[in-house]
């Protein structure tokens, strides 16, 4: 696996939530970050049919671009009960507006119509696929899920997307209450794993691809 040395890198993202994530996952490691937005780059249309093909497409065409190295993430919510939806869609859902309240409510209306009322009938994950890509064209991707059940109604004020209605297992409160160093890390003070989709998709990365 390509290792990734520390300097500038390219966030390819226009989603100033997943951007915000990004930079505090990274910070530790010694890059200077600039979005995709902030280059005045273009978001490409995401023609893949997997998280991994996504996030690959988007971390090659803002590294071509940019001309440094570039990070990608391709993430969304899986809901069991509607056969994986809206999975590699789920930022579509939102619409061109990004109205991930709305989106919520469709997911939610979904689940009443298949009957899904109980937590355990409501079972969903999230995942995160992260790509790196170079100028030269070479890529690396590494993936991160985490398991959970879908509340009604939201909960919670903390986090973007679908966070507020995403109830992780084993916890009592949503990604929409928690602060992002519970978000990411697991609770506070304690020795716990990464808990998000992203951050352990972040884990792997450090651990394979970053060089130290």
């Amino acid at each position: 696996m390509r290792k990734l040395e520390p300097g500038r890198l390219v966030v390819a993202t226009h989603n100033a939530g997943k951007l915000a994530e990004m930079v505090d996952l990274l910070a530790p490691h010694g890059f200077s970050l600039s979005s995709a937005a902030e280059l005045g780059l273009p978001e490409p249309e995401e023609t893949g049919e997997t998280f991994e093909a996504n996030a690959i497409l988007k971390a090659v065409a803002a590294a071509g671009a940019a001309g440094i190295p570039a990070l990608a993430d391709d993430s969304g919510l899986a809901v069991d009960a509607l056969d994986g939806k809206p999975g590699i869609h789920s930022a579509r859902w939102a619409g061109s507006d990004r109205d991930f309240a709305r989106a919520m409510r469709n997911v939610e209306e979904l689940l009443q119509q298949t009957g899904a009322k109980t937590p355990q009938a409501r079972t969903a994950r999230f995942v995160s696929v992260l790509a790196i890509a170079w100028p030269d064209g070479h890529t690396e991707t590494v993936r991160g899920e985490v398991e959970g059940t879908l509340v009604w109604p939201p909960r919670g004020e903390q986090g973007f997307g679908y966070d507020p209605m995403f109830l992780p297992e084993g916890h009592s409160r949503t990604f929409g209450e928690m602060s992002a160093a519970e978000k990411h890390g697991g609770r506070p003070g304690t020795d716990a794993p990464p808990l998000s989709h992203r951050s352990r998709a972040f884990a792997t990365l450090v651990e394979t691809c970053l060089a130290r």
